[in-house]
């Protein structure tokens, strides 16, 4: 990809910036695919497209939902079209539907909601775990360039590691590995996310969610090819295939968070089969808020075949 718009951007502005071209109409700037990828990351596309919908939403309503359907993979060289339709007008409710279009063909379709804050209501959530803090825990480039000088390694896994090492580096997002526990058959995967944005002011609320939308998409169905204990960059029946978003949700439940502070991500998956999976996630503040909840369905296939179909005519 030697186009720089089609490579991830240092900094989450660039990655999410939009041209607005009509009233409900808007483009993408750049779009990003990450290695050995179908196609431009879901999470940056889920991210521009709340952007275009909040941009089309009264201030004083928040985004507290979200539900969105990938149905074709986009190509990083053609712009995305984002067509913002205003579905409903509430006193506590107003709603939101994006079309994403790319080549005449719809490849991704958004719901949104947003909600005037009713902060003197009762609370509850689940407690944060206890994880090393952020700036103990190491970064993913610096894990895939030792992965990279393992003995023996092969040339082409060794060079996949350096990519993905680079694009770390380089990416909006800076991920961390907190930790990986199991208990009850429950196989839980923790990550610090924390957003680069290269600016010393934080963005507020509403762009903030943009920028959770975008990491939400970072080491989430792959906690199912984990579970399943498929094998990357390997051969053989436990090898694992192909992973590729089909759905992505966000249930949005605190308005006071920062992602350049950093989110811890916490995500287990409760069942896969017949090559789908589901993951859930919970996203919480450094001061241990759950600010957010997600959920994604994804094809996560090992490397097997289907029996072979009969031809013959019966």
């Amino acid at each position: 990809m030697d186009d720089p718009n089609q490579a991830e951007s240092s900094k989450i502005s660039t990655s999410l910036e939009l041209e607005q071209i009509e009233v409900n109409l808007f483009r993408s700037k750049t779009l990003y695919q990450p290695t050995r990828a179908r196609g431009v990351f879901g999470g940056q596309v889920i991210s521009q497209a709340i952007v275009a919908a909040t941009n089309c939403v009264d201030p004083v309503f928040g985004l507290h939902s979200l539900h969105c359907y990938f149905l074709l993979s986009a190509s990083p060289a053609i712009p995305i079209i984002y067509f913002v339709e205003r579905l409903r007008e509430g006193r506590s409710y107003t709603t939101r539907s994006v079309k994403a279009v790319q080549n005449g063909k719809v490849i991704f379709q958004l719901m949104c909601s947003y909600h005037k804050p009713e902060p003197w209501q009762p609370t509850h959530q689940w407690p944060m775990p206890e994880v090393p803090p952020l700036e103990e825990c190491e970064l993913d480039e610096v894990l895939f360039r030792r992965r990279a000088t393992t003995e023996d390694l092969p040339s082409t896994i060794r060079d996949v590691l350096l990519s993905y090492a680079l694009e770390r580096e380089n990416g909006p997002i800076s991920v961390r590995r907190a930790g990986l526990t199991t208990e009850d058959g429950t196989q839980t995967s923790m990550h610090w996310m924390q957003a680069r944005t290269g600016q010393a002011s934080h963005y507020g609320a509403p762009y903030q969610k943009c920028i959770l939308a975008y990491l939400s998409d970072l080491n989430f169905i792959t906690a199912a090819s984990d579970a399943l204990k498929l094998k990357r960059m390997s051969n053989g029946p436990d090898a694992h295939a192909m992973t590729s978003s089909l759905d992505h949700s966000i249930w949005y439940y605190d308005d006071n968070f920062c992602c350049e502070d950093g989110l811890l991500y916490v995500v287990i998956c409760p069942r896969a089969a017949s090559g789908r999976a589901v993951v859930h996630g919970r996203l919480y503040s450094r001061a241990g808020n759950l600010v957010a909840v997600t959920c994604q369905e994804g094809v996560v296939r090992a490397n097997v075949r289907g029996p072979t179909k009969n031809k013959a005519n019966l």
